[in-house]
């Protein structure tokens, strides 16, 4: 029997999930949570085969918890709406054992458990292929600098934290929004979280 934990914070989803994996007759679940937190509690406490979490949930996102659960023996899905290159690729960095969109066909969510049970890892294939397209192209101190700047923060506070010139920040600044391709620092921010690449 595969043991299940079952991590989404839009509660109809949930319960439609847990019911969909209990008609199967090689599957329980074992615990859900709305949160990363609690998943992470659950998986704890109950030890299952797999956890299946969203990405985007109050307390502790999916990623967070999938980073603090590594190591423990329990193999990791990630079943989310983005497709977005950032999460995938620190998802990978997490150890995860499978990454699924939530459009994919119900029977797909099945078979994939399975497989990964089996050991091997499972990816969208749409993912994959977008991962290795389009890297994040900014250096450590350029993503320093934007998040900064999503911060909230102005040229005079960005220098005096980084211990730079408020000269230099500017360079940084026109140089990110000229390799992200965009005209100014809200569409920067607004790029960068649509890529997924804010950590």
């Amino acid at each position: 029997m595969i043991r299940i934990v079952l991590a989404e914070d839009q509660r109809m989803l949930l319960g439609a999930l847990a019911a969909l994996l209990d008609l199967e007759e090689d599957m329980q679940v074992v615990g859900t949570a709305s949160n990363g937190e609690d998943a992470i509690k659950l998986v704890q406490l109950h030890k299952p085969d797999i956890c299946i979490m969203d990405i985007e949930m109050p307390v502790k996102s999916g990623l967070d918890a999938a980073e603090e659960l590594k190591g423990l023996g329990t193999k990791i899905m990630i079943l989310t709406t983005f497709s977005r290159s950032g999460y995938f690729e620190r998802a990978l960095k997490a150890g995860v054992d499978g990454y699924l969109l939530k459009d994919s066909p119900s029977e797909e969510l099945a078979t994939s458990i399975r497989s990964i049970i089996a050991g091997r890892r499972i990816y969208a294939a749409e993912l994959v292929d977008e991962a290795y397209g389009e890297e994040n192209p900014l250096t450590e101190r350029e993503k320093e600098v934007l998040v900064l700047i999503a911060d909230g923060k102005n040229t005079k506070e960005i220098a005096s934290q980084l211990y730079i010139t408020t000269g230099t920040v500017r360079n940084y600044i026109s140089v990110i929004l000229d390799k992200l391709h965009v005209t100014n620092r809200i569409e920067a921010i607004m790029r960068f979280k649509e890529k997924g690449w804010f950590k």
